[in-house]
């Protein structure tokens, strides 16, 4: 487990050249669970990329892989805004070092990602949700709440292919297998959703080991119901650990307090 980052609020990300400016607050935690011996989640919060990793492979070569992928990530805070080939090379880079790290009955080791970039695209701040596995991105925003990636999954496959529903993927036998992952045997490549920037919106990052035990209605609930980043994130573990906590749980909470888009040049 490697957590990077510390919680905080009112921060402030600025480009004083176009105007653009956003306030945001933001809070992580990660636990093992309930049954689990080891916590191979990783977690990276750090402006302008926030990142949640869940590793694969036993042997602490889960914690491995997550841990790669993570500092990678966490290599972009800076001042300002990110890029997606700035994200990409870092988790071509976060490859490169498994390759140098694992030991030979570590090669099979992954791990999922998910996270969001903020970036500046001329006049517009958007939030590019990424990911690569079944970590999922969830927003907020105004009164309409959306998990906005999509898993990268067998169970995910056979939902859209209609041969399953939304809800019988949650039992599903096959619903820990994954189509896609960060590990040395192929190239990392994430999925992108754009999302505007709006002042009040609130976003979730999370390991399955959260919506393993939580629904999206009771993911939704919590999210709509804590005053902070920081209740939040304290509520939705909680919950999770409560109605069985079967893997590592890892939640980051994400609120834009204010906004003021950049303007035209």
């Amino acid at each position: 487990m490697t957590a990077i980052g510390a919680n905080s609020t009112g921060f402030i990300i600025k480009d004083p050249a176009s105007g653009a400016l956003v306030t945001l607050s933001w809070a992580a935690a990660t636990e093992v669970g309930n049954h689990r011996a080891a916590n191979e989640d990783s977690f990276s919060v750090g402006s302008p990329v926030f990142a949640v990793a869940d590793g694969m492979g036993g042997h602490s070569a889960g914690d491995v892989a997550s841990d790669a992928v993570v500092r990678r990530l966490a290599e972009l805070e800076a001042p300002g805004f990110a890029t997606l080939d700035a994200l990409e090379e870092a988790l071509a880079k976060s490859v490169n070092d498994l390759r140098d790290t694992l030991t030979e009955d570590q090669r099979g080791a992954g791990t999922t990602v998910t996270g969001v970039a903020l970036i500046q695209e001329e006049t517009q701040l958007q939030w590019a949700a990424f990911n690569i596995g079944d970590s999922r991105v969830y927003a907020l925003i105004n009164d309409d709440f959306s998990q906005v990636t999509v898993d990268h999954s067998v169970v995910q496959q056979l939902v859209d292919a209609g041969q399953i529903t939304r809800e019988e993927a949650d039992y599903h036998p096959h619903s820990n297998v994954i189509t896609r992952a960060v590990g040395i045997a192929e190239e990392p490549l994430p999925d992108y959703v754009s999302l505007p920037v709006v002042a009040g919106m609130r976003l979730l990052l999370c390991s399955d080991g959260l919506t393993k035990e939580l629904t999206d209605v009771g993911i939704e609930h919590f999210m709509r119901t804590a005053a902070t980043a920081e209740d939040a994130v304290a509520d939705l573990t909680k919950a999770a650990l409560a109605n069985s906590g079967r893997d590592n749980v890892t939640v980051v909470i994400i609120d834009v307090l204010g906004v003021s888009q950049p303007t035209a040049q």
